[in-house]
């Protein structure tokens, strides 16, 4: 197995760690030729989503990588990950990778200083899960097809969606690596591994 991780801004080295730290091959994707290389699922990570989406437009990126998710290549998005896989952002009316049809609150925990960490359930995946959130946003609302896995006082934190997991927290900045686990469990079934 193969995972790209989006390598343009934010926490990629840590979803790479974590990963290695499973026995997963991972390789970054900085640019378009990047892109070209075999994998089996791609994660996007948290950082600044306006950053990499600009980033994304810049390297010819955004358009691939959503017709990739679209054909059904597998796609962890975490917090800034999360935003841009969202087809619609509240305030915001502008194209992002845009494949998984839930609507999301930006910076919905406010500032650096509105950052914390809980423990909380996450439907088939475990009770005591860690989270970490970072100027996090919340999923305010999904799709019939959409599957809610996870809630922080009130506010969806965990969704999935055919081949798309979101998570609005940093699972790559714990060193419990269940959250992966279960990604790669994921497209083990995929890929029929």
């Amino acid at each position: 197995m193969k995972i790209a991780v989006l390598a343009l801004q934010g926490a990629f080295i840590e979803h790479e760690k974590m990963l290695q730290g499973l026995g997963v091959e991972t390789f970054e994707i900085r640019q378009l030729h990047d892109w070209q290389q075999q994998k089996d699922a791609l994660i996007i990570p948290g950082g600044e989503s306006t950053t990499q989406l600009k980033l994304l437009k810049d390297l010819n990126l955004l358009k691939t990588i959503k017709d990739s998710i679209e054909d059904g290549l597998p796609v962890f998005g975490t917090c800034a990950g999360l935003i841009l896989l969202a087809k619609k952002v509240i305030g915001e009316d502008f194209d992002r990778i845009s494949t998984m049809d839930i609507t999301v609150c930006r910076n919905a925990y406010g500032r650096q200083t509105g950052s914390f960490y809980t423990e909380a359930p996450i439907k088939n995946i475990g009770n005591k899960i860690p989270m970490t959130f970072i100027r996090a946003p919340y999923i305010k609302s999904v799709a019939e097809n959409t599957e809610v896995l996870a809630t922080v006082e009130g506010h969806i934190v965990a969704a999935r969606e055919g081949n798309q997991f979101v998570t609005a927290f940093h699972p790559e900045l714990n060193q419990d690596p269940t959250i992966h686990k279960f990604f790669i469990e994921q497209v083990c079934k995929k890929i029929k591994v």
